[in-house]
């Protein structure tokens, strides 16, 4: 996920707000969240035939087994497989019968920078103790934002900042006292409390300041000249070859009037063992360090060691697209319900192909399935017997991969007035585990949504579950997020842990797997063998609460708790 300098600003300024008291709900989730307030009785829907019937495995697994062919190329904006995979969408949207969302067209145009760096790019560090050269790829991954031929750091002065947040709210700052200019960060990823000790920012789950893109963000706000993050397993939710994936070969990024010039000229991960090499050079523990960052009253501390490190780039400016259709609402086609989900994926591999030479990241998974989900949805809208009242939109958006950067352009510049907006549900990545007893709700006790999802949820036999992995952040890892800032409803889900016929334990254990080796690998593959009927129930699930939206008068609202409900409740009044 990438924010702007602008909005995310904005957002971190009400985060700040709300960091200990904002999502209170989380912090008893174990409990039942029995404080997670729920709307009165919800309006029925007007009557008309229920189309979740039109929602098959058949169509659900063609759609996944397509996208994430070979012949798809992995789906990355800017090479080969995007024009197949737009193509084959809009084919899709006009066999289902959607109408163009976007002036006669089903695209809307995303302007994106594609910055690749050179991989022989070496990081050199001198410390009182010695010097060390590390290794792009195997010791850290290195890049820039500016959009440059080369950016460089040289003789910078090394300081650990800790994790790297300055949040007044609740007294911490991690710059403190410093002047940044010249000087690159080494900066810990997640929150302070993440691992224990005092819970200033809702214990082990995270927050917004706990996300790589708010240190970056952060890091350039204080001045940095350069910003490394170091990368543990557990703290960032992933392994290093996620990172190495992610972050080597073409970067996109979106436009920006300035060329990123306000970005550090150096942006980057290191791996722990680089990082420990790194802090010997300079006589320091980094054990030691960690632990004093955790502690209230922390102060940056001078490495006493230097970076000299450049990257050469190859710049070019290219266009992706939305993909947005639409089903007219019969009564008030002004205001909307949108499902969401991201199209692209990592493309083929620069190089660090996966095992026996397979250099195409399919994201089959992640996410074929989600617009596999809201095409079923669309079908069963359409299968409904009338029209919704509300326009229902389909929006497939480019460049999630890159930093959520297709739902950010439609966040600027919305197709449909945001304030008019009823709800977005975002589908991303439903893992094939068969039929649960649950249904995971991200981001649990945000808006009440989740009062129309416990009723059909209900009536499907299953309950729903709190975000059984907080710590990771993923509220603020998908594409709803862009929408969510700006005051909009949202849904994420996962599929549920407690399996109907597996032992317990085994989703976990599966999907653990799952993000070990597929995970923005390219093991990430289509099987036929797989178990979607789980999936099914749930695109069933989230297209009641869409179909029961779209019918009814009134607005969903955010939780009293939420972040995000004075943003909403400003916009909706703005728009009477």
């Amino acid at each position: 996920m990438h924010l702007p300098f602008d909005g995310g600003q904005r957002l971190v300024d009400r985060i700040r707000r709300l960091a200990t008291g904002g999502f209170a709900c989380v912090l008893v989730l174990a409990a039942g969240c029995a404080g997670a307030p729920r709307s009165a009785s919800l309006e029925a829907a007007a009557p008309g035939t229920d189309g979740a019937g039109a929602i098959t495995e058949t169509g659900y697994r063609e759609a996944i087994s397509t996208l994430a062919s070979d012949e798809f190329e992995g789906r990355k904006p800017g090479q080969p497989g995007e024009t197949k995979t737009l193509e084959w969408l809009e084919a899709e949207y006009r066999r289902i019968g959607l109408q163009p969302g976007n002036a006669g067209s089903f695209r809307q145009e995303v302007p994106l920078v594609e910055i690749t760096a050179s991989p022989s790019a070496v990081l050199e560090v001198q410390g009182r103790d010695g010097s060390a050269r590390f290794a792009y790829g195997d010791d850290m991954v290195v890049w820039t934002k500016r959009v440059v031929p080369e950016s460089r750091l040289e003789v910078s002065d090394l300081v650990f900042v800790g994790y790297g947040i300055v949040a007044p709210e609740v007294g911490w700052n991690d710059y403190a006292g410093l002047d940044m200019r010249g000087k690159t960060a080494v900066i810990l990823v997640n929150d302070p409390d993440f691992e224990g000790g005092e819970p200033l920012f809702r214990g082990p789950a995270m927050t917004y300041y706990g996300r790589w893109t708010y240190k970056y963000e952060e890091a350039a706000r204080q001045g940095a000249a350069g910003a490394l993050l170091v990368h543990e397993t557990l703290p960032a939710a992933y392994g290093w070859d996620t990172v190495r994936n992610s972050w080597t070969g073409p970067q996109l990024d979106a436009e920006s009037a300035d060329g990123n010039a306000r970005r550090p000229a150096i942006e980057g991960w290191l791996t722990l063992d680089a990082t420990r090499r790194l802090l010997a050079l300079g006589g320091r523990d980094f054990d030691r360090l960690k632990a004093a960052a955790r502690t209230r009253g922390f102060r940056p501390v001078p490495l006493e060691a230097t970076a000299t490190v450049g990257v050469r780039n190859a710049v070019r400016r290219a266009r992706s697209a939305n993909l947005v259709g639409v089903i007219p609402g019969s009564r008030h086609p002004d205001e909307y319900v949108i499902y969401m989900g991201h199209w692209d994926h990592l493309g083929r591999a620069m190089s660090f192909a996966g095992a026996g030479g397979d250099s195409i990241f399919n994201g089959a998974v992640d996410n074929a399935t989600g617009i596999a989900g809201i095409l079923e949805i669309a079908r069963a809208f359409q299968a409904a017997g009338r029209p919704p009242e509300r326009t229902v939109a389909f929006l497939a958006v480019t460049a999630e991969e890159s930093g959520l950067l297709g739902s950010l352009y439609y966040g600027r510049n919305p197709l449909f007035p945001l304030a008019r907006t009823a709800a977005v549900i975002n589908i991303d990545a439903l893992p094939p585990y068969g039929r649960t007893h649950d249904i995971e709700v991200i981001g649990y006790g945000a808006s009440e949504l989740e009062d129309y999802l416990r009723e059909f949820a209900a009536e499907q036999g299953r309950v729903l579950r709190p975000d059984q992995q907080p710590e990771k952040g993923f509220f603020y890892r998908s594409d709803h997020f862009e929408l969510a800032k700006q005051g909009v409803p949202a849904l994420y889900v996962k599929t549920g842990m407690d399996s109907r016929t597996l032992p317990p334990g085994a989703l976990r254990t599966m999907n653990d797997d799952y993000i070990a080796n597929r995970y923005h690998k390219p093991g990430d593959h289509y099987d036929p063998a797989w178990d979607v009927a789980g999936s099914i129930e749930d695109l069933q699930l989230l297209y009641r609460v869409g179909n029961r939206v779209a019918n009814e008068r009134r607005w969903p609202g955010w939780y009293p708790a939420s972040e995000f409900r004075a943003i909403r409740e400003r916009s909706r009044a703005a728009a009477r």
